[in-house]
């Protein structure tokens, strides 16, 4: 499975593009101050991890495409040849994407946060309470939403459409319904995963509980995907 994740370029592109977005976005908005004046929202910091915004997308597209090669040309034919056990060759795909998902996503979380301290575009410090935590999170964060995007992939076989569901949901539900805190909008699942990166309290949910409900977001659309990839015809 790594030699197929790493062998295939929109696969490695994706992956590359969580750090590049979530490292890039926010030593761009460091460096034209928008850190420092507080436009960035009341936690100094969730601020100091403003490019997670575009790297979760990033995490998404990656998840996705991983999967998504599955579908196209027979492939999932070609593993199914080569590992039988369709149980084996599920989790050692998602083990994975996690692994990798994970690295990514905890190294772009600490450049995040190293580029705002550089640039003296962020308010918090490293030795700011939280900040371990945080930069943790992000890498557990980017991990879930990939492994999110890939059993939803699993189950509809396109990767397109797992991005024609997600990124709206993404962009344009979250955003919507961001300023509402509390009720059903704190439990969507970048929503609730965020909240491992905030200090300041927003809605019910803390910043453990919070990435829990992202987690089970993750886990019932792996479940969906397991279910799908044991029980269809490839």
């Amino acid at each position: 499975e790594w030699i197929k994740m790493r062998s295939l370029r929109g696969t490695v592109g994706a992956l590359t593009s969580i750090f590049v977005a979530t490292a890039g976005i926010q030593a761009l908005s460091a460096a034209a101050g928008t850190v420092d004046d507080g436009s960035l929202g009341e936690d100094p910091l969730f601020a100091a991890f403003f490019g997670i915004n575009f790297g979760q997308i990033a995490a998404v597209a990656f998840g996705a495409s991983a999967f998504a090669a599955e579908f196209h040309n027979g492939g999932l034919r070609v593993s199914l040849a080569s590992v039988p056990n369709r149980t084996r060759f599920y989790l050692s795909k998602v083990a994975v994407l996690a692994a990798a998902a994970f690295v990514v996503g905890l190294a772009a979380g600490l450049a995040s946060f190293a580029a705002g301290q550089a640039l003296g575009g962020a308010s918090t410090g490293w030795g700011t309470s939280g900040t371990g935590r945080a930069i943790v999170g992000s890498g557990l964060y980017l991990m879930l939403m990939a492994l999110f995007a890939a059993g939803l992939t699993a189950v509809l076989r396109s990767g397109t459409l797992v991005l024609g569901l997600l990124i709206p949901l993404i962009l344009v539900v979250s955003f919507v319904v961001g300023g509402l805190v509390g009720g059903p909008a704190q439990y969507l699942p970048d929503r609730a995963g965020q909240m491992v990166l905030r200090s300041v309290e927003h809605g019910s949910l803390g910043p453990w509980t919070g990435l829990g409900v992202c987690a089970l977001w993750a886990l019932a659309a792996l479940a969906a995907g397991w279910l799908a990839i044991h029980r269809r015809d490839a």
